[in-house]
């Protein structure tokens, strides 16, 4: 039977009907779970190896069965105007279809429910009236936890009925939340669901706003490619990169709500660590110039430069032969690895093998029948071995990198024609460290050991990347994402708006051509589905100013009164301003996030501890108990809550090295709120934010 209700439902209210499916699919899924919990493996196999491969694959198997009790099992069902074939629909023949978040079937075998990311499924996400898509009907479900409350229709072969916004799905992005970031699979849109289903070889850049469902979209993609290309994914591995440890604490329950367990997470910084400890940090003007690109070229020169040209002939003694390999044509051999551009360490293992070879040439002409073994045992010859060290001798990458940042004269040798004198200045350790180990390395630095890391041995490379907050990568940066997808895809999520480092990108196309990516089609989101229509267009004031040109996102979301300005007449009522804006908040249903610039954060936990309220730090989990967050502005990128406090604007700008900074930073602490947003200030407001804006608000 097809993922439908059971033929003994005889009840003729629907939603008992559905309810009783979801009872029925509820059941059917701890079967499945009991089965795989119920498998044997010494039954198939005796080999220990074989066993523990099979044991973990069952593990995996029993762990993506688990019921997630508050995540609905099913969001949606389709009615077919025509029979749908089994190869379309998980093995499923029929017109009736429920779509959830993984496959579901009956002791027979047969779906109950089909996984969203299965071909019947995707017209739940693209049909319209202008294109049915032979779906006659569209239902939608609304749950409250994990019980079926509600229902909605959707006929969209009926001329009678009109184009309306789905009350269920407004309601479900709108749903207040305790806990991680909500389940989003019910809420994607047609037109972010073509770019979660495009083809796996392609790289897919997405500019989109606040609320425009960036993440989502890339955290979609993943787990379609997965089911998609599960096999290949898993020979190549997938990896989601986001920009910090609170928000990969905050995305990492979403993806098993999309039925996939098995995604790596990682920051940058956690991919470019190269064998070395991060304990310094860089001024801005160093930062700048050590994720610039044009260090990729100096870190190269740098390597080429240990390649000594030969001057005395190899003499290879075996036995009481003498062989003899001259100068010019070990010269030859360099100059034409050198132009091969192979890297270092590649180039390093070739040498001595090219000399053996041309050794066993003499041999053969001797009339001697060397063969492989040989050739083996001269290319480890003491006399060959000594003289690819000092031709082309080994290079430690992190030693490379501490003597550019160390020696003044080295750096200026192979930063010529490339960093002027003033950035070569900006660089130089003021006290250089004596060794790899005593240095107090900085994130750049470390990405300058990776780059170098790459230029001796290839960088292994991934079968598909998702990259967000993608924004705020240096060029240095991207290249060591690129590496790491070098013969795979990616998927690079960001806003221009919503940069904020000192090195940020200004174009999708600069950021793409320093991934490797240059191919790439890029896709601009502008619907904006979580931030109140409102609260959007107050923050799009900035656009002119920190992103010209960007088009404003458009809200589909009406909600009068989620804006509210409260001006301090007395700077020293400000805490006691917040704190009241924050247990007005606290009265609402959902979570609350209080933001405000780093220096604030102080003042403000200890106002909140003496009133009494807890308070969590950024990528805890909400609870019903504790619901507020206190968000330092330089953590709120990402993060999103129900209601939000932003405290004191003018500080928010005024905490980044400079203006524009400031004020994207500022853009991205109003645009965090879903249902309301409260501003309370004693300092004058930016300029920006008192006139209208394009918006016209």
């Amino acid at each position: 039977m097809p993922a439908h209700a059971h033929e003994s439902d005889t009840t003729t209210d629907p939603l008992a009907r559905e309810r009783a499916h979801l009872t029925a699919s509820r059941a059917a899924l701890r079967a499945m779970r009991e089965d795989a919990q119920a498998l044997d493996i010494r039954d198939v196999t005796a080999n220990w190896v074989n066993a523990a491969v099979l044991q973990a694959q069952i593990d995996e198997r029993i762990k993506s069965l688990a019921d997630l009790a508050h995540t609905p099992l099913f969001f949606g069902r389709l009615d077919y105007l025509h029979e749908v074939g089994a190869e379309q629909a998980e093995g499923a023949e029929g017109e009736q279809f429920y779509i959830g978040r993984r496959h579901v079937h009956d002791a027979d075998g047969d779906p109950m429910v089909i996984d969203w990311r299965a071909p019947v499924s995707q017209p739940f996400y693209r049909a319209s009236r202008k294109d049915p898509q032979d779906v006659g009907q569209r239902r939608r479900f609304g749950y409250t936890g994990g019980e079926l409350t509600a229902y909605e229709d959707e006929h969209l072969t009926d001329p009678a009925e009109a184009e309306q916004t789905s009350k269920l799905l407004q309601a479900e992005i709108e749903r207040p939340r305790v806990g991680p970031m909500r389940d989003i699979v019910a809420t994607i849109q047609p037109e972010q669901d073509e770019i979660v289903r495009s083809e796996l070889g392609g790289t897919v850049c997405v500019q989109g706003g606040p609320g425009t469902g960036k993440t989502a979209v890339g955290l979609h993609r993943v787990a379609y490619l997965l089911y998609a290309h599960r096999e290949r994914l898993a020979r190549t591995g997938t990896l989601v990169i986001g920009p910090n440890r609170s928000f990969l604490q905050y995305i990492e329950q979403v993806l098993p709500a999309l039925g996939e367990l098995a995604v790596k997470q990682a920051t940058v910084d956690d991919l470019v660590t190269a064998g070395v400890e991060v304990r310094g940090t860089d001024a801005a003007d160093a930062a700048v110039v050590k994720g610039d690109a044009r260090m990729a070229e100096v870190l190269r020169r740098a390597i080429r430069s240990h390649v000594t040209l030969p001057a005395e002939p190899v003499v290879v003694v075996r036995g009481s032969r003498r062989w003899r390999v001259p100068a010019y044509e070990l010269e030859e051999m360099v100059t034409e690895l050198l132009a091969r551009d192979m890297r270092y360490g590649a180039a390093h293992d070739a040498l001595p093998q090219r000399i053996a070879h041309s050794v066993l040439v003499r041999m053969e002409e001797a009339g001697e029948a060397p063969d492989d073994r040989v050739q083996n045992a001269v290319a480890r010859n003491p006399a060959v071995k000594a003289a690819v060290k000092a031709i082309w001798p080994a290079v430690d990458p992190a030693k490379l990198v501490l003597r550019l940042l160390s020696d003044a004269e080295f750096l200026a040798a192979h930063a010529e024609g490339l960093l002027s004198e003033d950035e070569q200045k900006t660089i130089l350790w003021t006290k250089p460290a004596r060794s790899v180990k005593s240095a107090k390395w900085s994130a750049a630095d470390a990405v300058l050991i990776d780059e170098a890391n790459d230029l001796v041995a290839r960088t292994h490379s991934l079968g598909h990347v998702v990259l967000d907050e993608a924004q705020d990568l240096s060029p240095m940066q991207y290249r060591a994402v690129g590496r790491r997808c070098t013969t795979g895809s990616a998927t690079v999520l960001g806003d221009l708006a919503q940069g904020t480092t000192p090195w940020s990108t200004e174009s999708w196309a600069q950021a793409l051509h320093h991934l490797g990516k240059s191919d790439a089609v890029v896709e601009e989101l502008t619907a904006g589905f979580r931030v109140p229509r409102e609260v959007i267009a107050y923050a799009s004031r900035l656009l002119p100013v920190i992103s010209p040109g960007l088009a404003a996102v458009e809200s589909v979301r009406e909600s009068p009164g989620s804006l509210e300005v409260r001006a301090v007449a007395d700077p020293a009522e400000l805490d006691a301003a917040v704190l009241a804006a924050c247990e007005a908040s606290l009265a609402q249903e959902g979570s609350i996030g209080l933001i405000a610039a780093d220096a604030r954060i102080p003042a403000l936990a200890q106002t909140l501890t003496a009133a009494g309220h807890a308070y969590l730090s950024p990528g805890e989990e909400t609870t019903a108990e504790s619901r507020l967050t206190l968000v330092p502005a330089s953590l709120a990128k990402g993060l999103e809550y129900d209601y939000v406090v932003l405290d004191e604007p003018a500080a928010v700008v005024d905490g980044e090295p400079d203006e524009r900074t400031g004020l994207r930073r500022l853009y991205v602490a109003l645009t965090r709120a879903v249902s309301g947003l409260t501003v309370v200030h004693a300092a004058a407001l930016p300029d920006e934010l008192t006139s209208s804006g394009p918006s016209g608000v």
